[in-house]
């Protein structure tokens, strides 16, 4: 069997159905459960590998040209594992966070803090704090419910200077045990901009437009600047 982590990229990147830009072809092992077309231009593609340990859930995102992004969360929601293909740099959590994010806490008690830390051998350790909150709100989208959350975060470089921050809006789904985009705002130190990739429509096996590798909704708009004088 192929491995089903970072390392299958490759074999995800060659996939047949991504050249005929039609299906999404999963790594061997691996079983979908839901397409989700975003507001910005990007349908996820969510499933599990037989070879992951209990609880895990991989995401696979894509553009108009391509996947842009496949990482792996357990079932607290924590990032495992991250590929960021636009920058060519993975991620990987390190084995002893100082605070480690935690779903359950935060469907338990409304808000999770969370502090930790991914090791990169591209970019170095990256610093993570921050918190979710959830805002007592539900709302259904395309069928499904979910709990409206808000958040807020940090991330720090190696030597502690701050590379972005960041805050907004976003879905959890208690069952699935995974946060879906909502409304973000991001500033860095060079820039400040908006990115809305709530949910439009909600896909299941079966249903037309599963695995399609074609975004439908907000292709060609451009993100907003949150940028002042």
């Amino acid at each position: 069997m192929k491995t089903a982590g970072l390392m299958s990229i490759a074999t995800i990147l060659a996939a047949p159905g991504l050249a005929a830009a039609q299906t999404f072809d999963l790594p061997q092992g691996c079983e979908a459960f839901v397409t989700v077309q975003g507001k910005d231009c990007t349908v996820s593609h969510m499933f599990t590998c037989i070879s992951d340990p209990e609880g895990h859930t991989r995401r696979a995102d894509l553009d108009e040209q391509m996947i842009t992004y496949v990482g792996r969360v357990d079932s607290e929601a924590q990032w495992i594992e991250s590929f960021h293909l636009a920058s060519g740099h993975t991620e990987r959590l390190e084995s002893s966070p100082a605070d480690r994010a935690s779903l359950t806490e935060l469907l338990a008690t409304d808000r999770d803090t969370w502090d930790f830390v991914t090791q990169s051998d591209e970019i170095g350790p990256t610093r993570y704090t921050g918190e979710d909150r959830l805002t007592g709100e539900s709302v259904v989208i395309d069928g499904v419910t979910l709990l409206r959350t808000e958040y807020e975060i940090v991330t720090r470089d190696g030597d502690g200077a701050e590379v972005w921050r960041g805050q907004g809006r976003e879905f959890v789904h208690p069952d699935w045990r995974v946060f879906l985009s909502g409304i973000s705002e991001y500033t860095t130190p060079d820039d400040s901009f908006e990115i809305d990739g709530s949910p439009v429509e909600f896909i299941f096996p079966g249903e037309p437009g599963f695995l399609s590798v074609n975004p439908k909704y907000g292709c060609g708009v451009v993100m907003s600047s949150l940028a002042t004088d």
